[in-house]
């Protein structure tokens, strides 16, 4: 499943320059991947309550070229490596045809001690149904 998530650039997004802050790209990043997560029947909210919830573990991120003021953006975002307590969800930001930001963001499950845990059975099988989908 490649989950797209539109957004618009707006005043407070930018910076100084006029250009979006650079810090903003993974706020957009962030949303999207909550409503694709929310798309697959994952409930967070449900999930915090038993004592699990999900980690940025880590980020890497490539600035292509600049967003602006009043742009309309779309967050194309997948899901892969799933692996015992962790997956991967590669995002990128578009302006029309062109990407303007990419990332590679390692999520984690944590559970009510603090430290990683496998995933659960019936999100994981949700994160394997979004994955799958994916792949051509």
């Amino acid at each position: 499943m490649i989950h797209r998530w539109p957004i618009r650039v707006y005043y407070e997004d930018t910076d100084l320059a006029g250009l979006v802050y650079y810090a903003n790209y993974l706020k957009f990043i962030e949303r999207a991947r909550s409503e694709m997560v929310r798309a697959a029947g994952i409930d967070q909210a449900e999930m915090k309550r038993s004592g699990i919830v999900f980690a940025v573990r880590r980020v890497e991120a490539d600035y292509l070229a600049a967003a602006r003021y009043d742009d309309e953006l779309i967050i194309e975002t997948t899901l892969d490596g799933l692996k015992g307590a962790r997956f991967d969800m590669p995002q990128v930001v578009y302006r029309g045809d062109t990407p303007i930001f990419q990332a590679r963001v390692t999520v984690v499950c944590i559970g009510p001690e603090g430290r990683a845990i496998r995933l659960p059975a019936d999100i994981r099988q949700k994160l394997e149904t979004i994955r799958d989908r994916a792949r051509p």
